[in-house]
């Protein structure tokens, strides 16, 4: 296997087609429907349409929740409201069809996608094909100890790239991203809190189930102590998600990377994801041309990365339930917008426009 060199995603990742985008726009202005009638509806559409390089947009069609799922050994501190090493019963929810994002999928009838890479359980309690990527069985205490060796990080982030390429391979046109984790949103605020520069109380929020006053104090000095331990290492990527990350963190970064690679767009739902894509930022600065703010969660963490990206969600429920649900419930307006742009009719010329 040959070196990861993430400065190549540099290199590899173009923005959206401009000249697209300038078509659609000028689509745009000769609909039947006043220009900004529809609200952002016309800039989702323009979006689309540089993404896909097509005018008018093609219906997006076949959309696929891909969640990746992990344990964090910080979740030992009590920073959370579930369970240390939890995240496997989260999981056969998902699978079984009984929590909110499956229920939400399941309505949108989106298929999902679950990718074990660091569950705290034995591999045969899952269906093979969830497990087939795991790098590891739950994830070091990113306080005290790496969450990662180097080599498992390297691991992880090349499934994510895999899973990508899986997704671009099989005609998926718009991936809603997400992950299953107990003690990923402490991994994530401290990604965030080092790459912005921000002490730990700023980017410490309640979680995906409201941890109380004493929980959010042990995670908040959690994230402080992990973020002395993640300073050394920013220059590296792919060190500092070893560091202070999670071999579910690298894959969904891995993930994120390659699929502006093979610009595939992605909507992103809470802080999770939103950490991941400020690392892959930092590796490839026109990666997050392609990815799209779901939802805004209400966790601070999340609210500094997508501001440092210039991402602005396209709604703002408060979902922090995870596993995609806020990031689903903005896919009918993606499609909306793409409907809009497509199918509405083009206005009759004005005699002063009319050829001669």
């Amino acid at each position: 296997m040959s070196a990861l060199n993430l400065d190549d995603f540099s290199d590899l990742i173009e923005r959206p087609d401009g000249g697209v985008r300038r078509d659609a726009e000028a689509h745009r202005e000769r609909l039947a429907v006043p220009p900004g009638a529809l609200g952002r509806l016309d800039e989702l559409g323009e979006w689309l349409a540089a993404a896909q390089g097509s005018v008018p947009v093609r219906a997006v069609t076949r959309a696929r929740v891909v969640l990746f799922a992990g344990d964090h050994g910080v979740a030992e501190l009590g920073v959370s409201a579930r369970p240390a090493g939890g995240a496997t019963a989260l999981v056969r929810q998902v699978l079984e069809g009984a929590s909110p994002a499956a229920v939400l999928a399941r309505r949108l009838d989106v298929p999902v996608r679950v990718v074990d890479m660091a569950l705290d359980c034995e591999p045969d309690a899952l269906p093979a094909d969830v497990v087939r990527h795991r790098v590891r069985r739950g994830s070091g205490r990113i306080d005290i100890e790496d969450a990662l060796t180097p080599e498992e990080a390297e691991a992880a982030f090349r499934a994510g790239m895999a899973v990508a390429d899986e997704e671009a391979d099989a005609g998926t046109d718009l991936v809603v991203l997400g992950d299953v984790s107990v003690g990923g949103t402490t991994a994530a605020a401290v990604l965030v809190a080092a790459l912005c520069g921000t002490d730990a109380s700023v980017v410490t929020g309640r979680g995906g189930q409201a941890i109380d006053d004493l929980a959010w104090m042990r995670k908040c000095a959690a994230i402080r102590d992990a973020l002395r331990r993640a300073r050394p290492v920013l220059g590296d990527q792919l060190q500092l998600l070893a560091t202070v990350g999670g071999a579910d963190l690298a894959a969904i970064t891995g993930f994120l990377l390659q699929s502006a690679v093979r610009k595939l767009p992605v909507i992103l739902d809470g802080v999770v994801s939103a950490a991941c894509a400020l690392v892959g930022q930092r590796v490839a600065f026109r990666a997050p041309d392609w990815w799209l703010a779901g939802q805004n969660s209400g966790e601070p963490g999340q609210a500094k990365a997508l501001d440092r990206m210039a991402l602005e969600p396209l709604l703002s429920h408060g979902v922090t339930v995870g596993e995609s649900a806020g990031a689903l419930l903005a896919l009918p307006l993606v499609q909306a917008a793409a409907a809009l742009a497509a199918e509405l009719p083009e206005r009759s010329p004005s005699p002063e426009e009319k050829p001669e």
